[in-house]
């Protein structure tokens, strides 16, 4: 099998209702709201005020550190405030609102499709412009892309793997992505490795998206050095670690980074987005997410810019169902349930899944009964039952010793559990103070 070798699941992939659907764009907001945490890292620092005027790719705010991204605007307007805004799951955060007014782009921004094939930047140029442009990584953890093409001294990257697999249930963007812009990914591809000084790259697409593998492969004949790797069904396939694993069998220690054996991981989008980046000098300012769900009357992909509010891109999908029950953001393994649907959208959503009643009732928690089913299931090789508890009980140190921080939080565990126990939940918890208390420490050492 063609897959990664430690624990996984086979949930139901539920693609068919957003699937092959066209990518539409979301008409522009009337207000849109920007917030300055969209990434990994440092919070962006604003480089506007009340009253500015500003164009469609102007830059907004500024990156707070090398671990962060600036962000640019998405539309043309004119600044109403700086301020706080609530997100989907009710934290505040830093925000800039424009009052949109028209379309003005930077005249920078070559706005054309057509296909610019070559790049003849040198690699220190292309990662500029990359980090420039706010990208990071679309797959859903919004790391700095520019990070992972700088590796640290001693180390260095001997194969680029491209993230097609897009395993979580509902989500269809990254496969709709791939089959209306494989020429632009392609091209993207081609700018990374040479950032890289590489001569490899592969392509993983998992085996649900025959139309993706063909066009992809096609692509790929023509272009020196790339594959593409159908893999079989597994979640989560789309995590770095696994999918290295699948990909060229090599295994990430605990605690390090892809490049600890020679790899770079970046998602399909992101990679559309470096494409538009170094050769159309645009900014990250939009993505393609998907709304998708059983009742849902116009399931969909969306491309739509940063700020709108979800509000308006459930609309275009026929609106929300009578009977939801929980609207996720993200898909049902990974996502959170959202309680705020007017939030703006940014760089970290990539979809939003709305759930009937009958499915979003959490079932009668019962006693664990041993089983070890949460263990053979994990991905990372821990022991989720016993985190779990360590969490509940407030085992902070335990939980360090045991690895908690290798926890990618993909739901594998309480997936399986017969006894319905909120083992994500508990483990996501103390995942989050053990991290501040490393953090702390590591800040103490300073």
């Amino acid at each position: 099998m063609t897959t990664f070798r430690i624990g996984g699941v086979h949930p139901h992939d539920n693609k068919e209702y957003s699937a092959h659907k066209p990518i539409v764009d979301v008409e522009l907001p009337k207000q849109a709201i920007i917030p300055l945490v969209q990434h990994i890292g440092a919070p962006a620092q604003p480089v506007v005020q009340k009253g500015d005027k500003v164009k469609v790719g102007q830059l907004l705010a500024q990156a707070g550190g090398f671990v962060s991204a600036p962000i640019h605007s998405p539309v043309s307007g004119t600044i109403f405030k700086i301020d706080r805004a609530v997100d989907a799951w009710g934290m505040a955060m830093q925000a800039i609102y424009i009052n949109v007014e028209g379309d003005e782009w930077d005249e920078s921004i070559d706005r054309s499709e057509k296909l610019v094939p070559d790049c003849k930047l040198e690699p220190k140029e292309i990662i500029s412009k990359i980090q420039n442009a706010g990208i990071v990584g679309l797959g859903g953890a919004c790391f700095p892309t520019h990070v992972k093409l700088m590796p640290p001294p001693g180390k260095t990257a001997e194969v680029l793997i491209v993230n097609g697999v897009e395993c979580e249930p509902y989500l269809t963007c990254d496969h709709q992505l791939m089959l209306e812009h494989g020429e632009e990914i392609m091209v993207g591809i081609k700018i990374l490795m040479k950032a890289l000084g590489i001569s490899k790259a592969i392509i993983g697409i998992e085996k649900n998206k025959p139309d993706a593998i063909q066009h992809m492969q096609e692509l790929a004949s023509k272009t020196m050095g790339v594959s593409v790797m159908p893999l079989d069904l597994r979640y989560p396939q789309g995590g770095e670690k696994q999918l290295i694993d699948a990909c060229i069998k090599r295994q990430v220690p605990s605690g390090a980074l892809p490049i600890e054996v020679g790899a770079v991981v970046d998602n399909v989008a992101t990679i559309y987005a470096v494409y538009e980046a170094v050769q159309k000098n645009k900014p990250l300012i939009d993505r393609v997410i998907t709304i998708a769900g059983k009742k849902v009357a116009k399931p969909g992909n969306f491309r739509v810019r940063f700020g709108t509010p979800l509000s308006q891109v459930l609309e275009l999908a026929g609106g929300i169902p009578a009977d939801t029950g929980k609207i996720i953001g993200g898909g049902p393994m990974m996502g959170r349930a959202m309680s705020n649907v007017d939030m703006p959208t940014n760089k970290r959503v990539s979809g939003v899944l709305l759930m009937p009643k009958e499915e979003s009732v959490r079932k009668e928690v019962q006693n664990c009964i041993r089983c070890a089913k949460c263990v053979q299931a994990c991905p990372m090789g821990l022991e989720p039952y016993l985190l779990s508890k360590q969490s509940e009980n407030q085992m902070w140190d335990a939980m360090e010793q045991h690895s908690i921080m290798d926890c990618i939080e993909c739901g594998c565990c309480q997936f399986t559990c017969p006894s319905n126990r909120p083992l994500l939940d508990y483990i996501r918890m103390g995942k989050a103070k053990v991290g501040g208390i490393l953090r702390a420490r590591a800040a103490q050492k300073k």
